[in-house]
Formats: structure tokens, C-alpha cells, sequence
């Protein structure tokens, strides 16, 4: 099957999804989240200061942040790139409304694209103002993961490659659709675990602080509606706090690996080797680099792929359910398609 127009651009899109979501890792761990202590510019300018006029500039209004020139990269950097991502989404949104009513066209995803991406600004300028208050990192790297998903679903969709599957039973649908769940949520801790910055909370394992139940502040550590402080650069939590979100994290990992492992088991008794064997593939990266991340005590490089691997093992599971869904959709669409006579209905998938 021929992909539908608009393929290769949401395919770009998100590739630079991706990479965004790459760049805003790098910026976290970097600490430089208040790189630049304004938002859109920095300093007030375009790019991080660097003339003698400029630095005079950013140090009369802005004394109480000296600037730290490779952290304001790091941050324009992820501004410059996101920017662009929200410039080829609003591409996307006014192609859809341009091909409209047009067999196979969505227009209601880029357009859910185009507002969850300018959520994402807001955020983007939240983070700054708010001083890294770990509710809006958090919800910044949950809308960035979301993104992502959603792009790489309206590049399923417009792609026209995939072979309609046989029908599955529904039983492997929830499975998959829970597998899903459960992946956003292990993420969402993932964010929760490195704003509060307790990703080194605890370096042993299996035990943490040589015990199997350490002490632990579960009551501050997911104190949701917190004070806004005066600045969360390198967390304010004690360790106990920090202690129970690691150990939280930890949990959901142990708990996303069975459900996942089961669902790979479930779609080789299907029939589905390739898709079963790409799971498994990333649920085994995304384990060995948390693994790492504590043994090595988070190494940057490390700590960036880790992010990586969680994007691909969310990937993999919006893969996965698009592609059960669509056997499902097939197979109920199949006798009236036959009735028909009309040999593209049954190709028409759900997500609309």
C-alpha cells in the first residue's frame, strides 16, 4: 500500500519529537533548567549573552542569575529545536484542514497535535518562572512524551504499510492497552524521580541502603500541592522523601516488566513474533539502563539513553495497540465491506 500525503512530514516530525525530547533530558541533567532565567529569550536577548554589552546587560537586570554560558546553550538549544517542532506541527494541522474530507485524512489529531503542543510552550515558560517546581517538569515531560506518541500515531496512520492482521481476541487488546497504562505511569515517575532529583537516593541494589524496606517518607515525597519555594534547582526534599520516590520507581518497574513480559508471551502465542521480540527488545534495554543508572550512579550519557529507551518502549506499546486495534477493526468491518463490494473500507482503521 502507497502512503497517504502528509507521510513524510509527520515522519519528520517525529524524528524531531524525538530529538527534542532528547535535548530536554540533556538540559535536566545538566542542570540547566534556569539556564536561562527568562522565557522565550535569554537574558532578554535571542541567544545566550556574549558580548561585553550583553553580559553588562544581563548582570544589571538579572543579578541575582550570573550567566553560565553552556547551561543557556543547553537550554536555547532545546528552545531553538522545540520551536521548530511546534512550526512543523502547525504545518501539519493546516495540511490536514487544507485535505479535508479527503479518504483517509485525519484532522482531528493534528489539530489535538497543534494544541497539546502549544501546552507544551506554556510549560516550557512554567518551568522557568515557576523555578523548576516538579509538578510543571513533570507535566513538561509527560506532554513531550505525549507528543511523541501522538506524531508517531498519525505516522501509522498516514503510512498505508501495514497488512491488515487477522482477528485477535479482545483479551489481548486489554492486555496491550494496559501494558500502555502502565508505561506512561512508570514515565511519569521517571519525571517525578528526576525533578526532586532522587535518582541517586539510593546506590544499591536489589536493596537500597543495604536494607530491603529502608526509611521512607512516602507523605512528603508525593506531596502533590506543594509550596511553590523560591528555586528547585538540586531538589529541596529530604532523603527519606527521595528515598521513597526511587523506591516507588523501582516498584512500577518490577510491576511493568511482568505485565509486559506476559504480553510478549501473548502476542508470540499469536502469531505476532516480530512485535513480541520488539518488545522484549526494549523492555531489556530500558532495564539495563535504569540498572546502570544506579550502579554507576547516573552518569550523564547513561541517564540521556535511559530517556531514550523509555521513549522506545512507549513507542513500541503505541505500535502495538494500533496495530491490534486495527486487526480488530478489520475484522468487524470485514462482512460489510464484502456486502459492499468495496475493497477499501476494509482498510479503514480506528483512530479516527
Amino acid at each position: 500500500m502507497l502512503s497517504k500525503p502528509g507521510f513524510r512530514l509527520a515522519l519528520c516530525a517525529t524524528c524531531l519529537a524525538l530529538l527534542v525530547v532528547l535535548l530536554g533530558a540533556y538540559t535536566r541533567l545538566t542542570h540547566a533548567g534556569l539556564g536561562c532565567p527568562d522565557w522565550p529569550g535569554c537574558y532578554g536577548f535571542i541567544s545566550v549573552p556574549q558580548t561585553a554589552e550583553q553580559l553588562a546587560h544581563a548582570e544589571q537586570h538579572y543579578p541575582q542569575a550570573p550567566v553560565e554560558a553552556h547551561k543557556g546553550w543547553n537550554e536555547m538549544v532545546h528552545r531553538y529545536f522545540a520551536g521548530s517542532l511546534g512550526l512543523l506541527i502547525l504545518t501539519l494541522a493546516l495540511y490536514a484542514l487544507r485535505r479535508r474530507g479527503e479518504s483517509g485524512q485525519p484532522l482531528k489529531l493534528p489539530f489535538l497535535l497543534l494544541a497539546l503542543v502549544i501546552l507544551q510552550a506554556a510549560f516550557g515558560m512554567w518551568t522557568v518562572t515557576l523555578k523548576l517546581w516538579p509538578q510543571v517538569v513533570t507535566a513538561h515531560l509527560l506532554g513531550g512524551f505525549a507528543t511523541l506518541s501522538l506524531l508517531l500515531l498519525l505516522t501509522l496512520r498516514l503510512s498505508g504499510r501495514w497488512p491488515v492482521l487477522p482477528a485477535l481476541p479482545r483479551r489481548l487488546r486489554a492486555l496491550a492497552a494496559l501494558g500502555l497504562l502502565l508505561v506512561i505511569g512508570q514515565i511519569a515517575l521517571g519525571g517525578w524521580v528526576s525533578s526532586n532529583y532522587a535518582a541517586v537516593a539510593c546506590i544499591d541494589l536489589p536493596t537500597c541502603h543495604g536494607q530491603w524496606w529502608p526509611a521512607m517518607d512516602f507523605a512528603n515525597g508525593f506531596h502533590l500541592t506543594q509550596h511553590i519555594g523560591p528555586n528547585y534547582l538540586g531538589g529541596q526534599l529530604d532523603n527519606d522523601a527521595r528515598t521513597a520516590i526511587h523506591m516507588s520507581h523501582r516498584a512500577g518497574a518490577v510491576l511493568v516488566t511482568l505485565v509486559l513480559v506476559l504480553l510478549a508471551w501473548q502476542l508470540r502465542r499469536h502469531a505476532q513474533p516480530r512485535l513480541a521480540a520488539l518488545l522484549l527488545l526494549a523492555l531489556a534495554g530500558q532495564i539495563s539502563l535504569g540498572i546502570s543508572n544506579v550502579l554507576l550512579h547516573l552518569p550523564l550519557a547513561v541517564a540521556v539513553a535511559h530517556n531514550l529507551g523509555g521513549a522506545f518502549l512507549l513507542l513500541t506499546l503505541v505500535t502495538i495497540n494500533y496495530r491490534l486495534r486495527s486487526s480488530s477493526g478489520a475484522a468487524i468491518a470485514a462482512p460489510s465491506a464484502h456486502r459492499s463490494q468495496d475493497p477499501t473500507r476494509s482498510a479503514q482503521l480506528p483512530f479516527t
